[in-house]
């Protein structure tokens, strides 16, 4: 058997799809295709069918990913027994994707406590888009995807939501523009420039709610989706920008900027996904149960 085409008809069933899948392996649907064709005649039996638009498993299909779950699971035990023999001593891999909405601090925090184990830990993380992250997690790409929102009900991914905990937010500016606004805070927002996260950011769609709340109408310079980017411009006086009240000291010490304000009633929350078959991962137990305990203290 080609295990190449059983990794591909593994995906496609994971992802919900061929075209779904072709995007989070970079295949097309028709190379997709014919290779799960090519293992259907190796097996002698179909493993899809179609179903109004789509296709779902056949018997033999739900038969044959079982295998394949159980296949594929062996080989990433057998990499982490023993893909570090020469080193000496057995190390935990511990694949991470981060959403890019994620601060960096914030992540760092919420994964020390994986690399305080007893256990050898090689920590191997991605950033990138939400949706993309949790595509890689289907496919068991990662073990584990912090994120500032949960996993929606309408996800075809089979994972489950963590909540981690949550941090109000402050407001920041550079010595000079807080010298040119006026009013008290909130108020001295009105008709400021302000740099905000993307669209896609879960706190922003909070701050919308909460500037109308306020009656507040900032005067937008620019969004950012990379949290990192958007501290540099504000360093540099381009505008007010938020960042979690956690984080002011650092935040301040690295970009030269003063707090503005902060606004309790806006928070940011954080949540690890995983998929249940890592659940028990002594990774994901060290980071659930410390954060549980003390959440993003300083």
């Amino acid at each position: 058997m080609n295990f190449k085409h059983l990794y591909y008809f593994w995906a496609a069933a994971k992802a919900g799809g061929i075209a779904r899948a072709g995007e989070q392996l970079h295949v097309t649907p028709q190379t997709l295709s014919t290779q799960i064709k090519l293992l259907e005649d190796r097996l002698g039996c179909h493993l899809f069918q179609k179903h109004g638009r789509g296709l779902e498993l056949t018997p033999d299909g739900r038969t044959a990913l079982s295998y394949a779950d159980q296949i594929f699971a062996l080989g990433d035990e057998l990499e982490m027994a023993l893909g570090n023999r020469g080193e000496g001593t057995r190390t935990l891999s511990f694949r991470v994707g981060i959403a890019d909405a994620v601060p960096k601090a914030i992540a760092y925090r919420l994964l020390e406590p994986a690399l305080a184990i007893t256990e050898p830990v090689r920590l191997i993380c991605h950033e990138g888009n939400f949706r993309d992250l949790l595509a890689q997690l289907s496919v068991q790409r990662l073990d584990l995807v912090i994120a500032d929102e949960p996993m929606g009900k309408q996800t075809s991914v089979k994972a489950f939501n963590h909540t981690l905990g949550n941090t109000a937010m402050s407001f920041f500016a550079a010595p000079a523009l807080m010298r040119s606004l006026t009013g008290a805070f909130p108020a001295c927002l009105d008709g400021a420039p302000m740099l905000i996260q993307g669209a896609s950011s879960a706190v922003r769609q909070r701050l919308d709610l909460w500037l109308a709340e306020h009656s507040l109408r900032p005067r937008l310079i620019g969004e950012f989706d990379d949290a990192a980017l958007l501290k540099a411009f504000g360093g540099e006086g381009r505008g007010v920008f938020m960042s979690p009240t956690v984080l002011e000291d650092e935040t301040s010490a690295q970009y030269g900027v003063e707090v503005l304000g902060r606004a309790q009633g806006l928070v940011e929350e954080f949540f690890a996904i995983s998929v249940e078959r890592r659940i028990t991962h002594p990774c994901v137990v060290a980071i659930t149960q410390a954060a549980r305990l003390q959440f993003l203290k300083s």
